[in-house]
């Protein structure tokens, strides 16, 4: 069948149309033309009773296999169907008078399905770039779809994250390009936390996901194992780490806060709580070898939303990493909360800009021997390492500041570690190379004078720092090292780099992916070591009045680190290099622009070999 344009001012389910067949939760709708679209459907019922469910509109690609090509590879793209609320943000720095006219912002006002693009990223093929399936998922709209886990492994759910739903998606891709949905978590399930940022699948299936809100209602809450933290409501803090089930199965909500008050200069809530805590979790990554799970504090989420209409204060944007000891899977527990340091070009002026503002991520090493992690910061355009995390209170040094490698992304350059935004941070399989996406400074954040700067992809040779163990020695604490880089034998040193919009300011990637997979001599796939690209998404959150482009992109990395855009990876629409989340038609419908957030390399179970 081929599937009209639906408009957002309503359509009637072809479901109803049609009179599909309904088997085991799945309804399918067989395609009857050659250029048909095919729409399958899985559903689930939620905790509240209520059926919630998958929409596939797999097109003819999808159904495609030559007998000649390889097999299939695809990038899973988490996105969010853009609306006025999105459009209109920024007309709120210029109230009175500017939202009066609201429906100019977009082609329609009403929110469309959020959706899984599941695009064809087998380099070579003809189908190179396509977006061969949208599964939209309902009934829930506006979901803002945000973080999923940081890689994929054959077997994997694929857990994903509504960061204004409070709802955690997961999805079955094990027949791809077909999606089904295996279950998901309702507000109702987590109740001492929300807002879900980003997880970690663990070696049993299960995943863990931080929660950077607070509860779901203000006042005291009670965790899984009794204990017990006082917040201020849905959005605020404390947030917590969920253990979630292949089936959505709240199995376990730990704490993120302390029963011991944080530092309250450091650690501002609003409203305010007795036990001051910087306790939003963010970031998220785990060594289970080392029973040890690290989490980065980002910011009081709702704040972050008002930000078109200025931030009540920097000290909501937090400087705070924490360490847990995760022997006991089902019993996570806090075991460090460091804060970490200011840097030579904090002057306190605009603390917003000091260098330990917004860790946003963090990321663990991957080797035996090697026990260190890495966090970031999105306002203050640093990066930390800490050589061990098992110690009972690890130290964080900055070894890295944006401003040393800015010039090289293209526009702007000067000063280019604050207010940098810097986003996804990943160290490499083998351990030899930290990735880090950043967006960018649009011009004039500083000030009248400030010329911005470019964002894009950086690459940093990291194997002389993890070489030195607990003995490191980088530490940026000089002003000429802000640009220059550490003076120490074993900092960090710039690999590779590509801005992805080298033209215009705070307009790089705020998310990205390796790509683990590699195809074998006997046609199957398998996880490596050494990934020859990754993919980057221009998109952050667009009512916080950092939006984006809406472009994925993909960066070829050369064998010596170097960091290119694949201009062979271009929309299938208009030819040009990325594929764009801004187009009329998608194959679910004319639901127009959308928002990608994340993205996984995946490929069908079938497909790949352990």
């Amino acid at each position: 069948m081929r599937l009209l344009p639906k408009s957002r001012w309503g359509r009637r389910s072809a479901f109803a149309l049609l009179g599909a067949a309904v088997v085991a939760g799945v309804v399918a709708v067989p395609a009857t033309a050659q250029n048909a679209i095919d729409t399958v459907r899985s559903e689930v019922a939620g905790a509240d009773g209520k059926d919630y469910w998958v929409e596939n509109n797999l097109t003819p690609e999808a159904r495609q296999q030559s007998a000649d090509g390889p097999r299939k590879e695809y990038a899973i793209v988490w996105a969010g169907d853009e609306n006025v609320a999105d459009t209109a943000v920024s007309d709120v720095r210029n109230l009175p008078g500017s939202l009066t006219d609201p429906i100019d912002k977009v082609r329609d006002t009403l929110p469309g399905p959020d959706f899984m693009a599941v695009v064809d990223v087998t380099k070579g093929t003809p189908d190179y770039g396509k977006v061969v399936n949208t599964a939209t998922v309902g009934p829930l709209v506006e979901n803002e779809p945000h973080h999923m886990q940081y890689t994929w492994r054959k077997g994997d759910k694929i857990y994903a994250g509504g960061l204004f739903t409070a709802a955690t998606y997961v999805f079955d891709v094990s027949a791809l390009p077909e999606l089904k949905l295996s279950g998901i978590s309702l507000p109702s399930q987590t109740l001492c936390g929300s807002v879900p940022d980003a997880y970690w699948v663990l070696n049993d299936g299960t995943a863990y996901g931080t929660y950077m809100g607070g509860p779901v209602a203000p006042g005291p809450c009670r965790y899984t194992h009794g204990e017990v933290r006082t917040g201020n409501g849905f959005a605020g803090s404390p947030g917590s780490v969920v253990r979630l089930g292949e089936d959505g199965e709240n199995m376990v909500e730990a704490p993120a806060a302390t029963e011991t008050p944080e530092d309250p200069t450091q650690c501002l809530n609003m409203p305010s709580l007795g036990n001051p805590t910087c306790a939003n979790p963010h970031g998220i990554q785990v060594r289970e070898d080392l029973n040890t799970m690290v989490t980065s504090d980002y910011a009081e989420p709702r704040t972050i939303i008002l930000d078109p209409v200025k931030n009540p204060s920097p000290y909501l944007r937090r400087p705070t990493v924490r360490t847990w000891d995760i022997s006991d899977l089902n019993h996570p527990k806090v075991k460090s909360v460091a804060y970490l340091p200011t840097g030579p070009r904090s002057n306190g002026e605009d603390p917003l800009r000091n260098e330990n503002r917004a860790a946003m991520e963090t990321t663990v090493t991957n080797q035996p021997g090697n026990k260190g992690a890495f966090a970031q910061t999105m306002q203050g355009g640093a990066i930390y390492y800490t050589p061990d995390i098992t110690v009972d209170n690890p130290e964080w040094r900055e070894v890295f500041d944006l401003s040393t490698v800015a010039p090289e992304l293209g526009t702007g350059g000067e000063n280019g570690g604050p207010s940098a935004n810097g986003g996804w941070l990943q160290t490499s399989p083998d351990d030899r190379t930290l990735y880090h996406a950043t967006i960018g400074r649009k011009a004039g954040t500083l000030g009248p004078d400030d010329e911005g700067t470019a964002g894009g992809v950086i690459a940093l040779d990291i194997e002389k720092l993890l070489a030195a163990g607990p003995g490191t020695e980088c530490s940026i604490d000089t002003e000429e090292e802000i640009t220059a880089g550490g003076a120490e034998a074993d900092c960090p040193t710039v690999r590779g780099s590509t801005g992805i919009n080298p033209d215009q300011t705070g307009a790089g990637p705020h998310w990205g992916a390796l790509d683990n997979l590699e195809l074998g001599e006997d046609g199957f796939y398998r996880e490596t070591d050494q990934p020859k690209r990754l993919a980057t998404a221009n998109y952050f959150v667009a009512r916080t009045g950092l939006d984006g482009d809406h472009r994925v992109c993909m960066v070829d990395i050369a064998q010596d680190g170097a960091l290119a855009l694949d201009e062979s990876f271009t929309d299938e629409d208009t030819g040009e290099p990325c594929v764009n989340f801004n187009r009329e038609q998608w194959p679910h419908g004319a639901f127009g622009n959308a928002k990608p957030h994340s993205m996984l390399f995946v490929t069908a179970d079938e497909d790949i070999k352990d």
